[in-house]
This record gives C-alpha cells, structure tokens and sequence, in this order.
C-alpha cells in the first residue's frame, strides 16, 4: 500500500511537471508572456501610478464589473459593502479622485443588468403592489423637479438626483434578486458584519485614538473639527462620513439583531446577536448623536406592540426601567449626560436653533408648493447657487430637507410612501406564515420606523450606506411576502395533490 501511494503522488507530481512543460514550452505562450511583460513595463513607466492603476483596473476591474452585470447578487453584495466604505477610503485619498463615481457606476450595471435579465424573463409580477407604486411616483417627482420654476440651478438638480433618483431605482433591483430565504439571510449576516467593523472602528477612535490617516483628514478642515468637538470631547464616527450616520446605523444594526434574536434559531445564536446588539449601543454612545438615542425606545414600542404575549411584556417593562433609570440618574459622564438631554429637548439649545430656523423657513414653504428645487440646499445649493436664501440655510431635518426643496406636494408624497411602507410592512407581518420570514419582515420594519423616528431631527437616508439600507430594507418587506405566498401556494398544490393520490 506504501509503494501504490508514493507512487500515485509520483504520478500526480510528474502529471503537474508535465502540465507546466506543455504550456510554457508553447512558442505562442512564451511570445504572448514576454509581450505582455513588456507592455506592463512602458505602461508603468511612462505613465507611473497613473500606468499602474489602470492595469490594475483592467486585471482586476473589468471581470468585477462583468460580474456584477452578470451575477446580481455579486454585483448587490459588492453595493453593499462599497456603500459602507466608500467614505473611509475618500479619507486617505487625495480630494482630486473621484471616489464618489464609483458607488454611481455600481448602481449602474445593476440597473443594466436588472434590464437585460429583465429582457429575457419579461416579469413584472414582482412590483404589483402599494410601495412599488408610490415608490415609482416619487421617483417621478424627483424628476420632474428639473422643470421647477423656483429653482435656481439646474446642476444641482442633476447632482443631487444623480444620487437620490438612481439609489430609489435599487429598490427594484433589490425586488427583483431577492429570490430565496437563503439570500436575504446572507445579506443579513453582511449587513451586521459590516456593521460590526464599523463599531470596532469607533472603539478603537475613542479608546486608542485616531489612525494617522484619520486625524489627518479630521484636522484638515476646521470647520468639521469645529463640529465634532463638543464639550471638550470629539464625537466618534467610525468609517462613515459622520457622527449621525454612524449612530443611526448602530441603533439599525442593533434592532436587527435583537429582531433576529426573537426568531426560532440556536441559543448560541441569539446570545452573539445580544451581545452583538448591546456592542453597537454602547458605542453608539461615542457618536454623541442625541436623536439616535429615542429610535430605539420608539422601535422596541413598536416591536412590542407586534409582537404582545407576556414575555415581550416583561422584556419591554424591564428595558423601560432601565431607560428610565439612565435617564434620571446623577452621572459626571459625558456621554451619559448627553443620552439624558436627548429627552429634554426643549433645554437643548441646537435643538431651539433648529425649531427657530424652521419657524423661520415656514412661510417659504407654504408659498411654494414644488420648493425651491432639488438640490437648493446643502452643499450644492453652496455650490452652484451661493447667494440664493436657500444655500445659507441649515436644513437639519430630513423632513424639512425634502419640504423646503420639494415644497408641500413633496413633504406629502414623501410621509404617504414612509406610511405605505410601514403599513405595507406590518400588513405582511400578520399575513405571512413562515416563521422565518415572519421574523425578516419584522426586523424590516423596525429598521424603516427608526429611519422615520430618526428622519425628523435628522437627515437620516441622504448618505451612504444608509440610504442603500433604506431601499433594502423596503425591498426585503416585498420580497418576503412574495416568497411566502410562493411557499405557501407550492404547499397548497402539494396538499391537494396528496388528496389526490390517497385512497378514497
């Protein structure tokens, strides 16, 4: 037996040495080789980095981008974590790259992809129902507003719906992939391992200071140091662009997996979701966002009213007096302190800064019914309108965001699909009968009410990953019923046909 498998592996070593001769010992392989050795070496050295990125690109690059037209669920997993990091790398990148491009590309072979599958299967099944409708109206909204008369630019109407338009299209490339139970439980474990990288990378800001790259770019704007220093204490945003983003998506993450941990899986599984959940909370404290600590008292009210028995009675009362506890209690903690004003906010002077700039932006609203045009506000309303009253004016609120630059009709389509979709999602939850995505659908919807809870202090679903999140989390809701009505119809055929078959 020694002497058969000494040798088999002779054979196996002389088979690889064989192989390797035939194909090096090819006069076109050796030509191609050296040919192509000496091209990399003129491209590198005459073009330097430049040179040097773009083989990189075309070696690495173009199979990525066949993938994520070809293979969608490659290309949705790609979205995700991209969506994630894309601000982190623009840390240590000079300000001339044009990282922000490449969120626009990926969502751009998406949409080719959805439309070339789309071409072959002809199924438009999948977006019969409410949110589909208003989402496609909202859409249709944001682009109409080109023709809005009060509008002062129409670049920062293409900027701005360069972003905002394309991201409300992956809503339907999200419906129309989300095809097996399996892919929407894959996405979940994504989703909480990015945000746990997230909340280390906080840890690490907050207990072992900034990286190198991290307090360069912090300190090479006075003005963000300006506004992240509070109190003698600089807020923590991990690898987002900001101390909000990275809250809301703490709390986020964390209704997710105390969502996940109230469905039918392994012990083990629910403590490393809680523990896991009581991670991101704890380092959501660094961000220093108060509006981030009410979504998830607001989003537990919620899940308990979904799911009332006497144990989420108990868990709901007990985690209430812990709130209430903290909320009281004497403490020289200043992240602590700043949890407590987040419930008295009439005592919170930016909070009275921002009810007065919305008193005062009140009458523009009510005089102009289609606003004063998308992109009017915030950093391109700075950019291509700069002296217009709109560019000077710190919208804060989403929901203000979205009245002041799409007037009241605006304000009114966007509360009707946030209500559609929250009613959608909690009509969905009593109707489907899998267990498993009973459970998914719950967790949807307790992401989508703290973005609604978090939208109105906040501008909540403006940046990256939060506003993918958004229209996941949306498309999760639809996929779940659709496949439970599959599940369940497929059942229905099966118990017919056992009638059939069984003796009379």
């Amino acid at each position: 037996m020694q002497i058969d498998k000494t040798n088999n592996t002779e054979a196996k070593v002389t088979f690889g040495q064989r192989l390797l001769i035939q194909k090096f010992s090819n006069p076109f392989v050796l030509v191609f080789l050296a040919l192509a050795v000496v091209f990399i070496s003129l491209i590198v050295y005459k073009l330097g980095i430049i040179g040097f990125g773009a083989i990189v690109v075309i070696t690495f690059g173009l199979p990525i981008l066949f993938g994520i037209v070809a293979y969608p669920q490659f290309g949705i997993t790609v979205l995700i974590i991209t969506s994630f990091f894309i601000n982190y790398v623009s840390e240590f990148l000079p300000d001339a790259v044009p990282i922000g491009t490449l969120l626009d590309a990926i969502t751009y072979l998406l949409i080719l992809g959805f439309f070339i599958k789309q071409k072959s299967e002809n199924n438009w099944t999948y977006f019969k129902n409410p949110i589909s409708t208003l989402i496609i109206i909202w859409l249709a909204y944001n682009l109409l507003e080109v023709a809005n008369p009060s509008a002062s630019s129409v670049l920062a109407w293409i900027y701005t719906v360069r972003t905002v338009g394309f991201i409300m299209l992956m809503y339907f490339v999200f419906v129309y992939h989300i095809r097996s139970v399996n892919f929407i439980k894959y996405v979940f474990k994504l989703w909480i391992l990015l945000d746990v990288i997230a909340a280390i990378s906080a840890f690490q800001q907050e207990n072992f200071g900034f990286l190198p790259f991290e307090k360069k770019w912090l300190y090479s704007d006075p003005l963000r140091v300006g506004l992240l220093f509070i109190n003698g204490h600089m807020r923590k945003f991990g690898i987002f662009s900001d101390p909000v983003t990275f809250s809301y998506n703490m709390v986020i993450g964390a209704l997710l997996c105390i969502a996940l941990t109230m469905g039918n899986i392994a012990t083990r599984k629910k403590i490393i979701l809680g523990c896991t959940a009581a991670f991101f909370l704890y380092v959501m404290l660094y961000s220093g966002t108060r509006a981030a600590y009410v979504l998830l008292p607001a989003s537990l009210a919620i899940l308990a009213v979904l799911n009332f028995n006497r144990k989420v009675l108990m868990s709901t009362i007990i985690a209430g007096l812990m709130l209430t506890f903290l909320i009281v209690v004497p403490t020289s903690n200043p992240s602590i302190k700043r949890f407590q004003t987040a419930f008295s906010p009439s005592d919170d002077p930016s909070y009275n800064v921002r009810a007065e700039n919305q008193k005062r932006i009140k009458p523009f609203i009510l005089s102009h019914p289609l606003g004063g045009g998308l992109g009017s506000v915030g950093i391109w309303g700075r950019r291509f309108s700069p002296n217009s009253m709109l560019a000077k004016f710190p919208p804060d609120s989403g929901f203000v965001r979205v009245a002041v630059e799409m007037g009241w009709v605006g304000l009114i389509l966007f509360c009707t699909l946030f209500f559609v979709v929250l009613r959608s999602g909690i009509n969905y939850f009593f109707l489907i009968k899998d267990p498993r995505l009973k459970n998914y659908c719950m967790a949807m919807v307790l992401v989508i009410f703290a973005f609604n809870i978090g939208n109105f202090p906040q501008q909540a679903i403006v940046q990256y990953p939060s506003n993918i999140i958004f229209y996941l989390a949306i498309a999760i809701i639809v996929a779940c019923k659709r496949l439970d009505t599959v599940q369940q119809k497929r059942l229905e055929e099966s118990n017919n046909m056992s009638k059939v078959l069984l003796p009379q």
